[in-house]
C-alpha cells in the first residue's frame, strides 16, 4: 500500500460521517476494561505527585500512591509503553530512570511482555539513553515505519469535531493496555505538551501533519485547530495509566529545545489524563482552562479539568 496519505484525501475522509456512525461514541481501544473510573479509584487519589531527586524511587512511589501497578496491569498482559524521545536536549525527553521503573513494575505485576512503541528511528532512542534501558530491562523496542500507511489502523471518531478518523499504529492492538509516559514541556503552538499530546506518537505521521495547518504558532484559528485535533485523537485511545515526567522540562523553544529549564523534580501519575495535564499545567503557572487542548478534552468528557474537584496527594521523598 502506498505510504502517502494526501492531505485532500484525509480531509475528505475526516469530514465524512457514514462509516463513523457505525462505531458509536466509545473508545476504540483498549478492548478490555483497563483504565479505572474515578468511582473505582475512590479510596485512592486521582493524581499522585512525588518530588524527589531519585526518579526511579519516586516513579514507584507515585504509582503506589494510586493503588499500585497491579490495579492497572493485569497478570500475563502485553503492555505497551509510550515514552517521549523527540529530542536529546535536557528537559525534552522522558528520563531513562522513569522508563526503567515502569518496565520493572510491569514485570513485577506479571506482565508477559513490555513493548515500547514508536515511529521514530532507533537513533532517537539511543541518543537519550532509552534504548539502553529497554534492552537492560528486557523490554522490546518496536519501531513502525512512519511512512507506511499499511502499518496503521483507521479508527473512526463519531464525536470528533475536526478529526473524524484517526490512524492508530496497528502494533498497539497487539497489546492489552497502554502506559502513557510523556514529559510535560513547552510547545511552539499550544504552549503545552503532556499526556494528551503524547498520543500523537501513535497516530500516522501524515495525519498528524494535517493538525498543523496554516500558522499554528501564532494564528488563533490554526492553534484552535491543532488543539481540537489532539482532543479528538484522544477519543481513539484510553491509556490504562499516565505517568508524566515533570522532573525538569523546557519552558521555551519547545518541543525540541534547547530551552530554559524548570526543575520541579516531580513525577505525576494518574488515570485521568485531563486532571494530570491540568496539574502539570499548574507547574507552569497555568490553569487547565487556559490550554485549549485540555479544555477541549474536558468538553469531550475525557476527564476533570477543575483541580478543586480532583483529589491530589503530593509527597516528597
Amino acid at each position: 500500500m502506498d505510504g502517502k496519505l494526501k492531505r485532500r484525501d484525509f480531509i475528505k475522509k475526516s469530514v465524512g460521517t457514514g462509516a463513523a456512525a457505525l462505531m458509536g461514541g466509545g473508545l476504540a481501544w483498549p478492548r478490555s476494561g483497563t483504565g479505572l473510573s474515578r468511582e473505582a479509584n475512590s479510596k485512592f487519589p486521582d493524581v499522585a505527585v512525588v518530588q524527589s531527586e531519585d526518579y526511579l524511587a519516586s516513579t514507584r512511589k507515585a504509582v503506589d500512591l494510586i493503588g499500585g501497578i497491579g490495579r492497572f496491569i493485569p497478570k500475563n498482559a502485553r503492555v505497551a509503553i509510550l515514552p517521549n524521545t523527540q529530542s536529546a536536549h535536557p528537559g525534552t525527553f522522558t528520563k531513562p530512570d522513569i522508563v526503567r521503573a515502569v518496565v520493572r513494575m510491569c514485570k513485577m505485576a506479571g506482565a508477559r511482555e513490555v513493548n515500547c512503541l514508536s515511529w521514530l528511528p532507533e537513533k532517537f532512542w539511543a541518543a537519550t539513553g532509552l534504548a539502553g534501558v529497554l534492552k537492560e530491562e528486557g523490554a522490546e523496542l518496536k519501531i513502525v515505519d512512519l511512512k507506511t500507511e499499511a502499518f496503521f489502523k483507521p479508527v473512526t471518531l463519531p464525536k470528533g469535531k475536526i478529526l473524524r478518523e484517526a490512524m492508530i499504529m496497528k502494533e498497539l492492538f497487539n497489546n492489552d493496555c497502554l502506559i502513557n509516559l510523556p514529559i510535560t514541556k513547552d510547545h511552539a503552538g499550544n504552549k503545552f505538551t503532556g499526556a494528551m499530546k503524547n498520543l500523537m506518537a501513535l497516530n500516522f505521521a501524515q495525519v498528524n501533519r494535517t493538525f498543523h495547518s496554516g500558522d499554528f504558532k501564532t494564528e488563533p484559528d490554526d492553534i484552535d485547530r491543532l488543539d481540537q485535533c489532539i482532543a479528538d485523537l484522544n477519543l481513539a485511545v484510553k491509556p490504562a495509566l499516565c505517568i508524566v515526567d515533570a522532573t525538569e522540562f523546557i519552558t521555551t523553544n519547545g518541543p525540541f529545545g534547547p530551552g530554559e529549564l524548570s526543575k520541579p523534580r516531580k513525577i505525576v501519575a494518574g488515570v485521568d489524563r485531563i486532571a494530570v495535564d491540568s496539574y502539570c499545567a499548574s507547574l507552569r503557572g497555568l490553569q487547565g482552562e487556559e490550554i485549549l487542548m485540555i479544555k477541549k478534552g474536558h468538553e469531550h468528557g475525557l476527564g476533570e479539568i477543575d483541580l478543586k474537584k480532583v483529589s491530589i496527594r503530593e509527597v516528597a521523598v
